[in-house]
């Protein structure tokens, strides 16, 4: 049975009015946590629910919320409370209707992402570890940009990798990955970028428009890193239109090296899928480690 009932109670004493949960309408379009809206008396709340052990999950999300709520630039649907029973964990969030943008929205999300990605920090990382997916992601604070992502990025999905099962013909995927790591330092003319706050999983799937047509993001991994990330992300899977890109540029312009980091910084995704979904990604993670080592042969 799941925990509506107190769902309701802690609502009721985080937000200092009665709740009690009156109808839930399922909601679609995550494949980690179920997803619901609740209601009484026309107000409505969204939550994430998962098994017991995803608490830790769902307190680093709100964390990752509260940071970029913070930073004054893009909204997010405010945290309400999160708890858990013996069985299901949960995160209650502001419910946001969503509604449709237009290319003034999108441009306006491209700059609100320039806006955030000033807000930064003085070592990568950040203050607790949090997920990429279901994947654990380990934000250990750093001084060193390359060192952070040989080590806590590329080389984590890696090893996991390798405990999968996913290592490709003779173990080629870690033996070559293992090749790039150590090249790392050719990507980066300037070995210390900006530490700014990144959502972490940007894709077309974690952004949206609220009723006055503003941006809204949501299902972060934030950290604090190089802003090439962020942007790297957007063109993974697609989804974000060309004005999106001219007003981000606009209000932060791009190193030209970008254009060879980002598929560096993609690869980080692509594993991470790998470890996820299975082995219909390994071959794009062999292809992409080819194509960066071809960079420094």
């Amino acid at each position: 049975m799941l925990p509506w009932t107190e769902i309701g109670a802690q609502i009721s004493s985080s937000t200092g009015i009665p709740f009690a949960v009156g109808k839930i309408s399922s909601v679609g379009g995550g494949c980690i946590n179920q997803a619901h809206r609740i209601e009484d008396n026309g107000r409505r709340f969204f939550v994430k629910l998962n098994h017991a052990d995803g608490l830790s999950m769902f307190e680093a999300e709100a964390a990752g919320l509260h940071e970029i709520h913070s930073s004054r630039t893009l909204r997010v649907p405010a945290p309400v409370c999160w708890g858990k029973n013996s069985s299901t964990a949960w995160l209650v969030l502001e419910y946001l209707e969503m509604g449709k943008g237009s290319r003034s929205s999108a441009a306006t999300l491209g700059s609100g992402l320039a806006a955030m990605h000033h807000f930064s920090s003085e070592k990568y990382g950040w203050t607790r570890d949090n997920t990429i997916g279901a994947t654990p992601q380990i934000n250990i604070s750093s001084s060193n940009w390359i060192e952070f992502w040989r080590k806590y990025r590329l080389g984590y999905q890696l090893r996991l990798a390798a405990v999968n099962g996913h290592s490709g013909r003779s173990g080629r995927l870690q033996t070559r990955g293992e090749r790039l790591m150590e090249q790392l330092d050719c990507f980066f003319p300037v070995s210390q970028p900006v530490a700014s706050l990144l959502h972490g999983d940007l894709w077309s799937g974690n952004y949206s428009f609220d009723e006055a047509a503003q941006p809204v993001v949501f299902d972060p991994a934030v950290y604090y890193g190089d802003r090439e990330t962020d942007v790297a992300m957007t063109e993974l899977f697609g989804g974000f239109p060309d004005v999106f890109y001219a007003a981000y540029r606009d209000a932060y312009p791009l190193d030209p090296g970008y254009t060879t980091r980002k598929t560096l910084y993609n690869l980080y995704h692509i594993l991470n899928h790998l470890n996820l979904f299975g082995a219909g990604y390994l071959r794009q993670a062999e292809q992409m480690i080819d194509k960066l080592l071809a960079e420094v042969s």
